[in-house]
Parts: structure tokens; sequence; C-alpha cells
């Protein structure tokens, strides 16, 4: 079962995160983990010594970085003292500056919250997006006020049963690894969802390549036995791992749905009312600096629950600890 060693929160004091910073301290307790809790600063222009009316914003920054530095050692003292819980301030542009300390520091969770109005409006196109492409290690982003424990974690998992892929398999393994570890932890349901189509079935149906449909409903229940075979391996092995007795106690419900996986999950998710989805991010389109793929990116664009990123074994992020 995944533990996490070294947890890194985000604190934003102008998003209600004491929530969030209540679950990343369960978390680090279940664990017995490490919780790190940063904030932080932008960058000082660079005359930053310049005088304007008597004040420089070098004068200006010292009160600034105190009062943080006092609201972070103030929601750390706010937790329980049975798990090391350490504190500083980071400075620079928000993804950049915690990737960086997640390289820096080994770190191997980073938890962050996004602000609840607008969720996805905050999360597309902004630094949030940048660390779902580009941290190496797994990336939670929680929904502010989401009191009490998950009641529903939902695991997406991918696989191509023509062209299985090691690196998949991995990126599956790590996916049903963490969230076991998470559902044990909240005490929630694990859902396990795999979409899947059958090619050429539109095409099989109408058009110039019409076959009959008793054919084509042979060929599709076929495509369907195959992807639930592999579906059920996938969490046979998972459990053999876990030891049976973990698994009767979470009884992971698997959900294979039938078509697009951009919109039946999202579908799903709404469905069934799922707190967490968890989801495996896999760059395929190697252009440098892009990293989820285009499935990922639209599923991300129709959900509103709290999201836990991965990225397969082995992934290099684009950003050096220099910039």
């Amino acid at each position: 079962m995944k533990r996490f060693k070294n947890i890194l929160f985000v604190a934003d004091f102008e998003t209600q995160c004491s929530d969030s910073f209540a679950r990343a301290v369960a978390l680090a307790e279940h664990n017995q983990a490490v919780l790190t809790v940063v904030a932080i600063m932008a960058e000082l222009p660079g005359d930053y010594q310049q005088k304007i009316n008597g004040f420089s914003l070098a004068d200006l920054n010292t009160p600034v970085r105190d009062k943080l530095q006092q609201q972070l050692d103030d929601l750390a003292a706010s937790a329980k003292k049975n798990i090391l819980i350490k504190t500083h301030i980071l400075t620079g542009k928000t993804f950049l500056a915690l990737i960086q300390e997640v390289i820096i520091k080994k770190m191997d969770l980073l938890i962050k919250t996004v602000a609840e109005e607008k969720f996805l409006d905050r999360l597309l196109g902004s630094s949030d997006m940048h660390l779902l492409r580009k941290c190496p290690c797994p990336v939670w982003l929680m929904k502010p006020y989401q009191q009490g424990k998950y009641q529903k974690i939902l695991a997406a998992v991918d696989f191509d049963v023509f062209d299985p892929k090691a690196e998949d398999n991995t990126l599956n393994q790590q996916l049903m690894e963490l969230s076991l570890s998470l559902a044990l932890s909240e005490f929630s349901e694990l859902h396990i969802v795999h979409a899947w189509q059958a090619y050429g079935e539109s095409s099989l149906r109408s058009g110039f390549n019409q076959q009959p449909k008793a054919s084509v409903d042979a060929y599709v229940e076929e495509i369907q036995v195959k992807h639930q075979q592999q579906l059920n391996d996938l969490v046979e092995a998972f459990i053999n791992k876990a030891g049976k007795e973990t698994a009767e106690y979470i009884k992971p419900q698997l959900h294979l749905i039938k078509g697009n996986a951009a919109h039946k999950i999202p579908e799903l998710v709404k469905e069934q009312h799922i707190d967490l989805l968890m989801m495996g991010t896999v760059g395929r389109t190697g252009l440098s600096g892009f990293f989820m793929g285009n499935t990922s990116e639209t599923i991300l664009n129709q959900i509103d629950c709290s999201v836990l990123a991965v990225k397969p074994e082995g992934f290099i992020s684009p950003v050096s600890i220099e910039e």
C-alpha cells in the first residue's frame, strides 16, 4: 500500500484552507508523514530599494513576510502534535516555487486548495494547471469547505487491450495503491472506472461499410469482454497485493462504461456524487511543457470535485531548480 512520507501543503490565506489543512494533517497522521506547510510570496521587482515617499518595497516586504510566517505558525499550532509539521515561505511564481520545493525536498504529495467560486475557471489555464502538467509528484487539488470524510473516491484507469503498455500498467497500479490508501484514510467508498469503445463500430453499423447487426453485436461484445477481463485482472492483482482482508473492507465497486472517457467519466462523477477523482496524467503529445493528454484536460473541464492527478513512474519535470 502506498505510504506518503513527505507531504507538502500550500496555505492560501485568501482562500478558505482550514478544512483542506485538517485533511492534510489527518493524512499525515495516518501515514506518519512529515507535513510541510508553505505560503508563497511574489518576488520583489528589480528596483525594490528605490524609495517612494520615504518607503521602499524592501521596507514593506519584511512586515508582510513576518505576518505571513505568523499565520503559517498559527495554522500549524492548530493541529495535533503527534506529527512533525514544518513551516516556511517560498518566493517566486507559484507553480515554479512549488515544483522546485517538491524536487529539492523530495516530496511525494502536494496538496493545494482551489477557490470554491468558479472552481474550474481557477483551475484551467492557471498556475494549478501548470502543477498538474509539470509537478513530478501527485497533485491533490482540494475544494474548500469540504468538511468531514470523503464519501466516495473514484479512480479512473486506462489501458489498450490490443496494445498493452508497461507504463500504462504501472500508472494504473500507482492509482490503485493511492486510491486504496486514501480510501482507508478517509473511510470512503472506492470506485474504479474504465471507459471503453469498440473501434470502428459506428462505420460497421452504417455507411459504406455497413455489416449485419448480429455480426457487429458479436464483435462489440467480444471487445467488451476483453476490456472486462483486463479490468478484472487489474483489480485482482491489486487485491492480491493489498490483501483480501483489506479488499473486503473496502470492497471496490467497478464501473465498465462504454463510450468516450472524456465524456463518460464526468457523467459518472456527477451520477455517483464523487468527492475525489483520481486520474493519471500521461504525456502523449511530445510537446515540451505539455504533459496532460487531451482526455485528461477535457475531463477536468467538466467536473466540479476535488482532483488528485498522478504522473507515470519515471516522469521528469521540465522545471529545473535553477529557474
